[in-house]
């Protein structure tokens, strides 16, 4: 199959149905971009600065608050640019482009939550251990995968995507994702998307499996322990799973409204629902954290106390 695309450009039609406000939609994807990146940045930067806040569970944070920011980037300047200029047409190369970061982001995000999860059920579980079980050296390594395994994990399927030639140019979305593009193709895509849902298999259902696993021993510990002691187990936990179930949410109100036929639904609202896991996760884990957290808050009431300061 030759490399070479029929189509080289794509249309997102979906932005049509924001015409009639598209400056309003651009003022508000605006701010919500600056809001994402000025909360996650301060959470950054407070983790960094902080030597007491170097432990695995708050550089974990910090890693999904960079996550954050790599995620909404590869949406929202694409989108300020479409609603801008009035121009709905992307090139291949950056629809691929767009695809490898979004899928990427979301398999991290996942990879993340899940390496989190097990850390609060060693804690939990297995405090004496903890240290050694999640020593620095762990912990940096498992950040480490948490990058690296996904980024792999992707590239491997997206290789058969990017050999594919495109004979259809409208995409009925705001921006590119990898299952409606394979249906412009002009071949069968018949192994792309069995691939692709043996892949779903994997990941991220691997990663919920954990989730839903850990939590399940903790809540096993809890049963059994002191009401103190179930006390600080749900203070430590109830961020994470915030976490946890906004950004499922978010990714099961992007899997009915590309998979599904929700004709339904108004194309507004279905447009909202595609664009939620990767706007508003970045946007509330900050909160959820800086303000879930005791250490975290204090630190940051403790920035922003010294910027007035001087």
């Amino acid at each position: 199959m030759e490399n070479v695309s029929v189509v080289t450009s794509f249309i997102l039609t979906a932005y049509t149905e924001l015409e009639d406000h598209r400056y309003l939609y651009f003022m508000c994807f605006l701010f919500l971009y600056i809001v994402i990146l000025l909360v996650n940045s301060v959470l950054i930067i407070v983790i960094y600065t902080d030597r007491g806040l170097h432990e695995p569970m708050y550089l974990f944070i910090c890693n999904l608050a960079v996550n954050g920011v790599y995620g909404s980037t590869s949406l929202l300047p694409s989108m300020l640019s479409h609603l801008f200029s009035h121009n709905y047409e992307v090139s291949l190369t950056n629809c691929l482009l767009q695809i490898y970061c979004l899928h990427s982001y979301g398999t991290v995000e996942f990879t993340i939550l899940a390496v989190m999860s097990y850390d609060r059920y060693v804690a939990i579980c297995f405090p004496l251990h903890y240290h050694l079980l999640m020593s620095p050296r762990k912990a940096y390594a498992a950040i480490a995968l948490s990058w690296i395994i996904p980024f792999l994990y992707f590239a491997l399927y997206f290789i058969l995507t990017v050999r594919l030639s495109f004979c259809g140019r409208f995409i009925e979305k705001v921006y590119c994702m990898n299952f409606p593009l394979i249906k412009l193709s002009c071949f069968d895509t018949t192994i792309q998307r069995f691939v692709g849902l043996a892949l779903l298999l994997v990941s991220p259902c691997s990663q919920i499996v954990m989730i839903l696993f850990t939590y399940a021993q903790i809540l096993r510990i809890c049963l059994f322990a002191s009401k103190e002691s179930q006390i600080k187990a749900l203070q430590t936990c109830t961020p994470h799973l915030l976490a946890v179930i906004n950004y499922g949410l978010g990714c099961l109100f992007e899997l009915i409204q590309s998979r599904f036929n929700m004709t339904h639904v108004s194309y507004k609202a279905r447009i909202f629902m595609s664009i939620y896991f990767a706007i508003f996760s970045a946007m509330l884990n900050p909160f959820i954290y800086g303000m879930g957290i005791h250490a975290i808050r204090v630190q940051v009431l403790k920035l922003f106390s010294s910027t007035k300061c001087t």
